[in-house]
C-alpha cells in the first residue's frame, strides 16, 4: 500500500496494522511510503485514541531499539449475529475479528423480526459484559440492501420485507449497526482465511446460500441478491415433475438440494428425520439412503455452481453450514459437477474445500464487515481522542 502524504488518512495506517499484525514505524513507513513526520503523527492519533498499543521489542541501529505497535483488539467489542433460516449464532468479537464468547439458539426466521430480533437482542444482553461496544452486524438469509440496513424481497423472510433492522438495533443501542447476507459475511472471512482476492462461499443449511468475494470485494449486486443460486432453476428440474419449493417457484436448487429438502425425501423413505442435523447424523453413520440423497444434492448444487465458475473464475470454493459436516460425501458431488460442466481454463487452479471455521464463519465475518466499516476514513474520526501522546 503505497500512499500519497495528501490522499492518506489515518484510517489507511490503521488498515496497515489490520493486514500485517505488529509493525515497527519503520516498517509502517516503508509499506505505505509516507513521511516520518507523517506516520508519526498518525501513530500519535492511534495510540491517543486506544486504536494501537505499543509493543516490546523492535530492529535496532545502534540506538535505541524501534518501538513496536499492534492493534489494541482489546480496546471495545463487537456484538455480532449470525441469523439463519432455522436459528442464530451470536459473539462477542474482538477489534480483529475473533470470538471470544459465543452461544447458538434455535428459532424459525419466519416467526418475523420481532420475535427473532428480540432473542437476539437478549442472547447480546446474556452474552456481553462490561467492555466498549464500538459496533453491530448482523447477517440475515436474504438480499439486504446494505446502505438501508434492511432486507429486500427474501424468499424465505416471511415479514422481514423492507423491516429497518439497523434501526431496530440503534433503538437499543448507539453505535453503528451493520446488516449484511450471512452468506456474504461468510464469504468475507473465508476470502481472507484462504487470502484468495477471488471467491465463492457456499453457505449449505435449512437453506442455500452464496457470496461472492472478486478482486477483493463483496459483490452485492444492484438489489442486493447476487449470487443467490439457491432460487435460481435447478438443471435436474423438468416442467413436468419440478418441485415446489419454499419461496413459492417451483424447480429451484434449494427446492432438490436445500436441508429442508433432504428431511423431506428422507421423511418419505420412511426415516425418522425431522432436521438437518438428523440428515447430516445419518450421514455420518453411514445410512445408505441419507449419503445417496447427499451425493445427489452436491451433484445439483454442483451443475448450478459451474455457471458462476465459468463466468467469473473463483480461485476457490469454500463450503460452510450444517451440511458442510456431511463432508466428501456432499463435496464429492460438487466437484464432480464443477469439473465437468464449467470451462477448463475456469477450473484449472480451482479450489473446492469445505471451511473450517465451524459455526463461527458467519459471526467473524461480520465482525470483519463491521470493522472494515467503523475503521473507515468517513467514520474513524469518532473513536479518536485530540490527545497526542509520544511516540
Amino acid at each position: 500500500m503505497i500512499l500519497t502524504e495528501s490522499g492518506s488518512h489515518i484510517s489507511d495506517v490503521l488498515d496497515l496494522f489490520r493486514t500485517h499484525g505488529e509493525l515497527s514505524r519503520t516498517e509502517v513507513i516503508d509499506i505505505s511510503g509516507l513521511s516520518r513526520s507523517t506516520v508519526n503523527q498518525r501513530l500519535s492519533s492511534l495510540l491517543a485514541g486506544g486504536l494501537i498499543t505499543a509493543v516490546k521489542g523492535g530492529e535496532s541501529t545502534g540506538g535505541r531499539p524501534s518501538s513496536r505497535f499492534a492493534l489494541n483488539t482489546e480496546r471495545a467489542i463487537f456484538l455480532t449475529a449470525d441469523i439463519g433460516a432455522s436459528g442464530f449464532t451470536v459473539a462477542v468479537c474482538d477489534l480483529s475479528g475473533a470470538a471470544l464468547r459465543h452461544t447458538k439458539h434455535v428459532v424459525n426466521v419466519w416467526e418475523g423480526p420481532e420475535r427473532v430480533l428480540s432473542d437476539v437482542y437478549a442472547a447480546f444482553e446474556d452474552l456481553r459484559g462490561d467492555e466498549d461496544i464500538w459496533g453491530i452486524g448482523v447477517g440475515v438469509p436474504g438480499p439486504v440492501e446494505f446502505a438501508a440496513g434492511r432486507v429486500v424481497n427474501p424468499p424465505i423472510m416471511t415479514g422481514w420485507d423492507r423491516f429497518d433492522i439497523a434501526g431496530w438495533f440503534t433503538s437499543r443501542y448507539d453505535v453503528a449497526v451493520i446488516v449484511e447476507n450471512d452468506a456474504n459475511a461468510r464469504a468475507v472471512v473465508e476470502s481472507r482465511q484462504h487470502h484468495s482476492d477471488n471467491l465463492i462461499s457456499l453457505k449449505l443449511g435449512t437453506g442455500i446460500g452464496s457470496g461472492l468475494v472478486f478482486n477483493g470485494q463483496i459483490i452485492r449486486g444492484n438489489e442486493g441478491a447476487a449470487g443467490d443460486i439457491g432460487h435460481t432453476r435447478a438443471a435436474i428440474a423438468t416442467d413436468v415433475s419440478a418441485l415446489q419449493c419454499r419461496c413459492g417457484n417451483i424447480g429451484c436448487v434449494e427446492a432438490y438440494a436445500g436441508g429442508w429438502a433432504l428431511v423431506r425425501d428422507l421423511e418419505a423413505e420412511g426415516l425418522a428425520v425431522s432436521s438437518v442435523a438428523d440428515v447430516v447424523d445419518l450421514v455420518q453413520r453411514g445410512d445408505i439412503r441419507a449419503v445417496r440423497l447427499v451425493r445427489q444434492a452436491g451433484r445439483v448444487l454442483g451443475e448450478a455452481v459451474a455457471e458462476l465458475v465459468s463466468i467469473l473464475n473463483p480461485g476457490t470454493i469454500v463450503v460452510s453450514g450444517l451440511l458442510a459436516e456431511c463432508d466428501e460425501v456432499l463435496l464429492a458431488g460438487v466437484r464432480e459437477r464443477v469439473y465437468q460442466r464449467a470451462l477448463p481454463l475456469a477450473t484449472r487452479n480451482l479450489t473446492i474445500t469445505r471451511s473450517v471455521l465451524g459455526e463461527l464463519a458467519g459471526v467473524a465475518g461480520l465482525a470483519l464487515i463491521t470493522a472494515d466499516q467503523i475503521f473507515h476514513a468517513a467514520t474513524i474520526d469518532r473513536l479518536l481522542t485530540p490527545a497526542v501522546v509520544s511516540v
